[in-house]
């Protein structure tokens, strides 16, 4: 469905002089400057180990085919890179970009002012002074939090699916 309604282009393939009428790819939708998702409702979800946005728009939506939803709600252009990772292709990035998981990646602190629900994050340089309440982040603490984080995505009601759809065919044909 997400690129059947793409717009089509001329593109010469082989380099000889022949055009063939290609999906233009290059294309991007962004609901997030539309009135459309002022509109809409949302549910918060946890994306559980080794889910994908197909398995999701299934139980969500009763429809794999619908995960492009899913990630223009989440602003997901790349979901190599911006989707959560399972829990052994976590394990395995963490041991490939680490060579001491364990080892402190920055400290955290609350801010002693304002809203002291906020954690302050201090580099771990040997320049930075480290107060003693400070707590230490081990690299594997950091990007368990950066996993969690990308964990957390917004759905769009099923209520509002059509309008989207509708909204979609409309902005990609602009």
């Amino acid at each position: 469905m997400y690129f059947e309604k793409f717009p089509k282009i001329d593109y010469e393939v082989k380099g000889d002089g022949v055009n063939y009428k290609m999906t233009d790819i290059t294309r991007r939708v962004r609901f997030f400057n539309s009135k459309i998702l002022n509109s809409v409702s949302f549910d918060y979800y946890d994306v559980k180990s080794g889910q994908t946005p197909e398995m999701i728009a299934n139980e969500m939506y009763g429809d794999p085919n619908l995960h492009w939803v899913i990630l223009v709600a989440n602003s997901i252009v790349d979901v190599y890179t911006q989707w959560p990772m399972s829990v052994q292709q976590f394990e395995n990035f963490v041991k490939d970009k680490y060579t001491n998981p364990a080892a402190i990646h920055h400290y955290e602190i609350f801010q002693s002012s304002g809203d002291t629900t906020l954690k302050i994050e201090l580099p771990n340089e040997s320049a930075t002074t480290i107060p003693n309440d400070a707590v230490a982040v081990s690299n594997y603490q950091y990007e368990e939090s950066v996993q969690d984080a990308k964990r957390k995505i917004r759905l769009i009601r099923s209520q509002h699916i059509q309008q989207i759809e509708q909204e979609f065919e409309r902005i990609i044909t602009i």
